[in-house]
């Protein structure tokens, strides 16, 4: 490691004592965080880009793809010198310029390590899903131990097997389970409390950083993980962008675990996002002032005046069963319902058969069984005469090649039946997503504790011998 990493950070640690000096006397950290000089945290994020070289530069250089991913912010009530969480559509990891500056170069770049493992093995929703069943600090030393196993130099204080089994008098082995791990380090907390009345664990009373195991991971608790789903599809998201070679064993079989269990989001995922950008376009009014220029009282200003159009065309040559299409009319209407809109379901196969309006699911007609062939440019052409905002087309995707009408100026959204593979269209406008019902879309996956990434199951290296 080049020195000159180690001498920054020296230099730094050094120059955040000063101010500590100074304003670590304030009780709220959040109170000293904004006291913080803004040149002091420019140079840690400088100091932070040169780690991220680091990493990129290494042989396994899939940490240092996936960190240039990541948002970085500074934190100083963090109980250790890194923490992750998932807020929005991205993975933030934070920092504790204290307890991270006081670490080596190439512990640093450990603790880095250390928290793209948590995510990688999933660590953010399995401690979600077991709380109930293990304390906090049980789960964390527990996660702790699997993800360090893969690190070398662990990070500064960092929890490894051997650490636990000679403070609870366990006898942890490698590899084991996330469950297994968790359940014995449990009975060794509960053997250590009944034996002694003081523990190492709990943070002692000081204006200094600590770390301290049982809030290591606290930031978990304010991740954006209400839909596990998206939570696994941003992180595929992630790890596509920074596998770019060969993997170890350990990182592969993780990333293949999380692959197979979430092939896409589901389709009205996709559809919140789309409606949300609708345009219910705009006229001129006198009653309201100018955005751009308030104090022009000759400026008119802008009221919006019609409904969002939105048509639903569907698929009638027999590719969607009732119940199908009426369930997806309900999450349709629902995730439209606070917005200005005016919705017309329009039946096709070979041509247009039926166009009506619907505000609820009651006005929902029943299907005539036209059996016939499959036509998209009928539903185009309407559209178009029409002036629509949104096309949503539920179909099995057999049909034309080609349109015989372009799309004038609207979004597309094609959603695919169950037995739709593929759709016809050599090069189709808009968005393509497979249909799943309710009972399609479980999280039975993300529930079973055996599966690869969330534990060390099946990662312990093959010998050769």
């Amino acid at each position: 490691m080049d020195t000159t990493l180690a001498d920054q950070a020296f230099d730094l640690r050094n120059r955040l004592e000063i101010w500590a000096n100074d304003y670590y006397f304030l009780p709220d950290p959040k109170d000293r965080a904004s006291k913080l000089p803004a040149p002091l945290k420019a140079e840690f994020f400088i100091f932070l880009s040169h780690l991220s070289v680091a990493l990129m530069e290494d042989e396994d250089n899939f940490f240092g793809y996936f960190f240039f991913q990541m948002g970085k912010e500074l934190d100083l009530t963090l109980r250790a010198p890194t923490g992750v969480t998932f807020r929005g559509t991205k993975y933030v990891l934070f920092f504790q310029p204290f307890l991270f500056l006081e670490q080596t170069p190439e512990q640093m770049l450990s603790s880095i390590r250390h928290e793209i493992l948590h995510i990688v093995f999933r660590h953010l929703l399995r401690a979600r899903d077991l709380r109930s069943s293990y304390s906090k600090l049980a789960l964390n030393l527990a996660m702790d131990a699997i993800v360090n196993t893969y690190l070398d130099p662990v990070p500064a204080d960092g929890v490894t097997i051997e650490r636990i089994n000679g403070q609870y008098q366990l006898y942890l082995t490698p590899y084991d389970t996330l469950e297994n791990y968790a359940e014995q380090i449990q009975h060794g907390l509960e053997w250590k409390e009944k034996s002694q009345t003081t523990t190492t664990d709990q943070v002692t009373d000081s204006d200094k950083p600590q770390f301290d195991p049982a809030h290591a991971h606290d930031l978990w608790e304010t991740a954006d993980a209400s839909d596990p789903q998206t939570m696994v599809k941003f992180t595929e998201k992630y790890l596509d962008e920074a596998d770019k070679g060969n993997l170890p064993s350990h990182l592969s079989s993780a990333i293949a675990a999380i692959k197979s269990e979430n092939p896409a989001l589901p389709w009205d995922w996709y559809l919140r996002r789309m409606a949300g950008t609708l345009s219910c376009g705009t006229k001129h009014t006198t009653a309201r002032l100018s955005r751009r220029q308030p104090y022009r009282l000759d400026l008119r200003g802008e009221l919006h005046h019609y409904k969002a159009r939105i048509l639903v065309a569907l698929d009638v040559s027999g590719s969607i069963s009732d119940a199908e299409f009426h369930q997806a009319m309900e999450e349709v209407l629902h995730i439209v319902q606070t917005q200005r809109v005016e919705i017309t379901v329009i039946e096709c196969d070979d041509q247009i058969k039926k166009v009506y309006h619907v505000r609820s699911v009651r006005d929902l007609q029943e299907r005539y069984p036209y059996r016939g062939g499959t036509a998209f440019s009928p539903v185009f052409a309407y559209a178009n005469k029409h002036k629509i905002d949104l096309l949503i087309y539920f179909t099995d995707g057999q049909g034309e090649e080609r349109l015989e009408v372009k799309p004038g100026g609207y979004k597309v959204f094609w959603i695919m039946s169950g037995k739709g593979k593929t759709l016809s269209l050599l090069n189709p406008p808009g968005l393509i997503k497979p249909l799943k019902t309710k009972e399609d879309i479980t999280l039975s996956e993300l529930d079973d504790p055996h599966n690869d990434g969330y534990s060390m199951n099946n990662q312990e290296p093959i010998a050769f011998t």
